[in-house]
This record gives C-alpha cells, structure tokens and sequence, in this order.
C-alpha cells in the first residue's frame, strides 16, 4: 500500500508511492517497509538501497490516525499491562527504521519538500542523504506535545551537532535544505527532483560497482565505529578484516586494471533465517 519496489543493475529502488496523501506514515507502512528492507538485505542480489518519494514531498510524518485509534487503551484495563504493550509497539515502530540501518548494504535516500516528524527519524537511519533546494525538515513531535521516540533524538545528533539537535528538538521549527547542508545532514542540494534523482542514482551506481563484501564491512564497521571508543573500533576493524578473507574481491581488482575491464564481484550470499515465521 505504501510502496513500490524495483530492482536493476544491484541497485534496489524503493519509492514511496502515497504522494497524493503527502506520504504519511499509515499503519500499514510500518510493517511494509521493514519487512521490504530485510528482504532485500536477505537475499544479497542488491548492492545499494535507493530511497524516494512520488509526490511533492517526501513525507508529512506519521499519519494522525495512528493516535486516535483506541485499540490499545480499553477502559477499566489494567494500566500496566496496557502501558506493557504500548512499550511493545514502540519498539515495533523503532525497528521500522532501524532496518535502514541494520541492512547489510548501504542505503541512500532522496528528499523533496517536506520531510517532517517520522521523516527525520527515517532519513536519519540511511546512509546517505540528498535534498532537493525545495525541501525542509522539522521535529514534529515537539509541536504534537510528544518526545520523538522512533530515532530522531538518538541518531541526529550522531550526524550534526548535539547543541543544534537541542535547539531544533526543543523548538520543533522548520529548517530548510540549505541550513541541512550547512550541518552536514545531506550531503548535497540539487534545483529539482529530476537532478537530484539523477546524483543520487550515479552515487548508487558507483556503490553498486565496488565489493560488495568491502561495501557491507564499510557499513559495519562504521555503525560500530559510532558508538564504541576508538581503541574498541580498531580492534573491531581488525577482527573483521581477518574474518572476511577479501583476497578474492582483491585478485579481481588487479586482474581487471591489467585486462582495462570493469570489475566482476560475486553478490552477498543469501542470508537466510533460521526460524521460519
């Protein structure tokens, strides 16, 4: 319902395809795009995850609907064991995104207009982002009466500035591409969606043509990196490193420069799992 998916030379195309209804974040898109996202990092024929949006914007957020729904909250329930489930969802909800993150390969994202609320814990899980010169931001929540709970307030400040997180947590104002670029969220602006399409998908496509074990342990090694002391990383560096025996993907490089051709990488192995559903 709230996405469609391609996939073509490694690179795997996710689009977001509720633009009519600014791309909110309905029930449905909670499990669809985890459940998306893990498959495509399962089966190992992707090399790269493109994100986009159909539409003006990118997305308004989640949709108000959510909130209004009296499911979980029956009268003269026991208080607990309501606020237990409540606590469950929201873990639920947080793994929406953290799948950007945890996938085995990188993800790029493309924003245009409005990327507001659950936008910015979404776009704060990828990898790497672009912007249209249209596009704003804002920590909705704030202006909801509610603490963004889903990533914004634990990865943001992991890529801008804390000093700046507090300001636009606190004020929940709107902030525009140019000041994102400013702070290093994005890493580039481009006049229209057509152009920014155009670089996010040349950055996919060079991605796309590196190892793709080299390219996954760059991700891993990273995310690690961000949350563990330095002295923690390096060894960390280290043990993958000797665990993932690149001379394979090493050997193709140099036969490749000699011969004046592309490099042939074998894809990821597919991941299964280990307790089927």
């Amino acid at each position: 319902k709230c996405f469609k998916y391609s996939l073509e030379d490694h690179i795997a195309h996710v689009t977001l395809i509720r633009g009519d209804e600014l791309n909110t974040m309905i029930k449905d898109f909670w499990s669809e795009l985890p459940n998306l996202i893990d498959d495509i990092s399962n089966e190992g024929n992707a090399r790269v995850i493109l994100i986009s949006a159909e539409g003006k914007h990118f997305t308004a957020g989640m949709d108000l609907g959510n909130f209004i729904d009296s499911e979980l909250t029956e009268k003269n329930e026991h208080q607990g064991l309501q606020n237990e489930v409540i606590y469950r969802l929201t873990k639920d909800l947080q793994y929406s995104f953290s799948s950007l993150e945890k996938s085995r390969i990188p993800v790029i994202v493309a924003i245009q207009g409005a990327c507001v609320g659950g936008g910015v814990d979404m776009i704060s899980a990828c990898d790497i982002r672009y912007a249209t010169s249209d596009a704003f931001f804002c920590i909705q929540e704030t202006n909801l009466g509610l603490v963004a709970d889903v990533g914004t307030l634990q990865r943001l400040p992991k890529l801008i500035p804390e000093g700046i997180v507090r300001e636009l947590a606190l004020t929940g104002r709107k902030f525009h591409a140019d000041e994102a670029l400013k702070y290093g969220l994005i890493s580039s602006i481009s006049d229209d969606h057509d152009s920014m399409m155009e670089q996010a998908i040349n950055a996919a496509k060079e991605i796309a043509s590196k190892s793709p074990l080299a390219i996954s342990g760059i991700k891993e090694v990273i995310n690690y990196s961000r949350d563990h002391s330095v002295d923690e990383s390096l060894n960390y560096v280290a043990l993958w490193n000797a665990a993932m025996k690149y001379e394979d993907d090493l050997k193709e490089t140099f036969v490749a420069k000699m011969e004046k051709r592309d490099e042939l990488f074998q894809d990821l192995k597919k991941k299964g799992k280990y307790f089927d559903n």
